[in-house]
């Protein structure tokens, strides 16, 4: 017994498990890291690529919805069955009406129909399907590697991966309390390959229990069935809408309109915000309107539902977060957390600080490994241009100071209107790219 936990912690195994993995998956890791950091500002890059979906003079009030109903019924009559239909977050932003399994694109694993209304005019600005567009390309990366199901198993095997990474490197990090000082050691002058170590390290330890908490959120959305066996609770994962209702009235000719249904479940809950609604679809279909409360993380997908029978008007069920035993509301908030919107924009931005994190751990890493078995030579770093500059700033720094803020103020004014074409130009042609 001895000498297996000697074994289990010989430094050397762990070494070798931490750089085989990262050799092994760490392509993964970085692919999978990246499209998520981009996927967090989805919205924000889609209205870059499209201006078309920013309202720049938001108006008082929105069209009814059953008239944006019936102009969404309009522009694509064929489309028989239930819509969901999502209510903007800000004021400039698009209602999107969402068709789960158009016949175009019926046999891929997720490809709904994404249809983007004014609210404010009812007007159809963009009718386009998911993963034609550059951004939702790029989340199919993240949560499938645009593999299907398979895909899908994949990222969430790639997550349980990391996790075991981070760990392990946060093991190797540790080098015990009497040696604890050389760990926060920089070597800026002892070649570049100590520097890209020192650098790891460092970038390891600040991004590891972000990492941690990305990489196993991340797996246990890709096993939604572990999930419900640690929460104790079925139905609660992201997707996934509650229990299925049917109606039980007699249906007649004066169903009950979009307004009228969600007037109906406000009732409710009085200070909720109106996130979805989807539409009955047959006979016995019913609406299911999603409202958030305040005390909801979730900001896309709350999970305060109200079901409202189209033919009666009566409130068949409600689902209210509030109530949810603690393993419900764990499950409830593995998703906002995992995409960072229950974290708030600087929530966000960590997370997408971590994301790029992966790809900089993982340049570094290879990079000393290189190095440690000779395919790549230790240099010294240059510091003597550095030097001089830093110099000559010293020395001109009170003459040159104002007309260095004054000049670089003004080009970075100048030039920025290019840059962001240039990079408008790159993302529209990648976008067409994908789309034929």
């Amino acid at each position: 017994m001895r000498y297996s936990t000697k074994h289990l912690l010989n430094r050397p195994n762990w070494l070798k498990a931490h750089l085989y993995l990262a050799l092994i998956a760490g392509f993964f890791f970085v692919l999978i890291g990246l499209s998520g950091s981009l996927s967090i500002y989805r919205d924000e890059i889609d209205t870059l690529l499209n201006p078309e979906l920013f309202i720049k003079n938001p108006q008082a009030n929105y069209q009814s919805l059953d008239k944006i109903y019936a102009a969404i019924k309009k522009a694509h009559p064929n489309k028989t069955g239930s819509w969901t239909i999502e209510m903007p977050l800000t004021p400039n932003g698009m209602i999107t009406a969402w068709f789960e399994k158009p016949s175009e694109t019926f046999f891929e694993l997720y490809a709904p129909l994404m249809v983007s209304v004014n609210p404010y005019t009812a007007e159809i600005v963009s009718s386009r399907f998911w993963g034609s567009t550059l951004t939702t390309w790029i989340l199919n990366i993240h949560t499938q590697l645009n593999m299907g199901s398979d895909g899908w198993k994949i990222v969430g095997l790639c997550g349980a991966l990391l996790c075991f990474s981070s760990l392990t490197g946060l093991y190797l990090w540790w080098p015990g309390l009497n040696k604890i000082g050389e760990t926060f050691k920089f070597r800026t002058h002892d070649g570049m390959m100590l520097l890209a170590m020192d650098a790891h390290r460092w970038l390891g330890l600040f991004s590891s229990i972000s990492l941690l908490i990305l990489a196993f959120t991340g797996f246990l959305l890709s096993y939604p069935t572990i999930l419900e066996n640690l929460t104790g609770s079925s139905g609660m994962e992201h997707g996934q809408t509650g229990r299925t209702i049917i109606s039980s009235a007699i249906p007649n000719n004066h169903p009950t309109g979009l307004s009228a249904a969600t007037f109906v479940a406000q009732a409710a809950f009085p200070k909720a915000q109106l996130r979805r609604i989807t539409t009955p679809a047959g006979d016995t279909g019913v609406y299911r309107i999603n409202l958030r409360q305040n005390s909801e993380i979730n900001q896309r997908h709350p999970y305060t539902t109200v079901w409202i029978d189209r033919w009666s008007v009566q409130i068949k069920e409600v689902r209210n977060p509030t109530q949810f035993s603690k393993g419900e509301a764990l499950a409830s908030s593995i998703w906002p957390v995992h995409t960072g919107e229950a974290l708030g924009p600087s929530g966000r931005l960590l997370w997408f600080i971590s994301g790029i994190s992966i790809f900089l751990l993982y340049v570094t890493g290879v990079l000393r490994w290189l190095c440690k078995t000779d395919k790549v030579k230790d240099r010294k770093i240059n510091y003597t241009t550095i030097k001089r500059l830093k110099t000559q700033i010293k020395t001109h720094s009170n003459s040159y100071s104002l007309i260095f803020y004054v000049y670089s103020k003004k080009l970075i004014k100048q030039s920025m209107p290019y840059i962001l074409k240039t990079f408008k130009y790159v993302l529209k042609n990648i976008n067409k790219r994908i789309k034929n």
